[in-house]
Protein backbone atom coordinates (compact mmCIF):
# COMPACT_ATOMS: atom_id res chain seq x y z
CA UNK A 1 0.00 0.00 0.00
CA UNK A 2 1.85 3.26 -1.22
CA UNK A 3 5.11 1.74 -0.45
CA UNK A 4 4.95 1.22 2.68
CA UNK A 5 4.91 -1.55 5.13
CA UNK A 6 2.51 -1.54 8.11
CA UNK A 7 4.78 -0.81 10.39
CA UNK A 8 5.78 2.41 8.51
CA UNK A 9 1.99 3.45 8.42
CA UNK A 10 1.99 2.99 12.50
CA UNK A 11 4.50 5.54 12.85
CA UNK A 12 4.11 7.89 10.71
CA UNK A 13 0.14 7.73 12.27
CA UNK A 14 1.80 8.17 15.90
CA UNK A 15 4.33 11.15 14.84
CA UNK A 16 1.33 12.37 13.47
CA UNK A 17 -0.77 12.01 17.02
CA UNK A 18 2.19 13.54 18.97
CA UNK A 19 2.28 16.47 16.74
CA UNK A 20 -0.96 17.73 16.39
CA UNK A 21 -2.96 15.66 20.11
CA UNK A 22 -5.30 13.45 20.06
CA UNK A 23 -8.45 16.34 19.93
CA UNK A 24 -7.14 17.95 16.69
CA UNK A 25 -7.24 15.21 14.47
CA UNK A 26 -10.68 14.66 14.36
CA UNK A 27 -10.64 18.52 13.18
CA UNK A 28 -8.18 17.71 11.32
CA UNK A 29 -10.00 15.00 9.23
CA UNK A 30 -13.27 16.72 9.21
CA UNK A 31 -11.88 20.23 7.54
CA UNK A 32 -10.01 17.68 5.06
CA UNK A 33 -13.04 15.87 4.24
CA UNK A 34 -14.93 19.18 3.32
CA UNK A 35 -12.03 20.61 1.21
CA UNK A 36 -11.70 17.10 -0.63
CA UNK A 37 -15.87 17.80 -1.22
CA UNK A 38 -15.49 21.08 -2.17
CA UNK A 39 -12.81 20.33 -4.64
CA UNK A 40 -15.20 17.44 -6.46
CA UNK A 41 -17.83 19.77 -6.55
CA UNK A 42 -15.51 22.76 -8.45
CA UNK A 43 -13.79 19.73 -10.37
CA UNK A 44 -18.21 18.20 -11.42
CA UNK A 45 -18.94 21.94 -12.30
CA UNK A 46 -16.28 22.62 -14.39
CA UNK A 47 -17.15 19.53 -16.19
CA UNK A 48 -20.37 20.02 -16.59
CA UNK A 49 -19.56 23.94 -18.14
CA UNK A 50 -17.19 22.27 -20.62
CA UNK A 51 -20.01 19.20 -22.02
CA UNK A 52 -21.94 22.18 -22.20
CA UNK A 53 -19.21 24.21 -24.56
CA UNK A 54 -18.84 21.26 -26.28
CA UNK A 55 -22.60 19.96 -27.53
CA UNK A 56 -23.79 23.88 -27.53
CA UNK A 57 -26.91 23.31 -24.52
CA UNK A 58 -25.52 24.49 -21.15
CA UNK A 59 -25.93 21.26 -18.49
CA UNK A 60 -27.93 22.68 -15.59
CA UNK A 61 -25.87 22.23 -12.10
CA UNK A 62 -27.00 23.90 -8.68
CA UNK A 63 -23.94 26.49 -8.91
CA UNK A 64 -24.38 27.55 -12.34
CA UNK A 65 -28.07 28.12 -12.16
CA UNK A 66 -27.10 30.69 -9.48
CA UNK A 67 -24.35 31.99 -10.97
CA UNK A 68 -26.46 32.75 -14.21
CA UNK A 69 -29.15 34.95 -12.25
CA UNK A 70 -29.22 37.77 -11.98
CA UNK A 71 -29.47 39.78 -8.44
CA UNK A 72 -32.85 41.11 -7.48
CA UNK A 73 -32.58 44.58 -5.91
CA UNK A 74 -32.94 45.24 -2.29
CA UNK A 75 -35.36 48.13 -1.41
CA UNK A 76 -34.33 50.94 0.39
CA UNK A 77 -34.55 51.92 3.55
CA UNK A 78 -35.54 55.53 3.18
CA UNK A 79 -38.39 54.95 0.77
Amino acid sequence: MFGLSPWELLIVFLAILLLFGARRLPEIGSSLGKGIREFKDSIKDVEAEVRGEITGTPESSPTAASEKEPAKPQPSADA
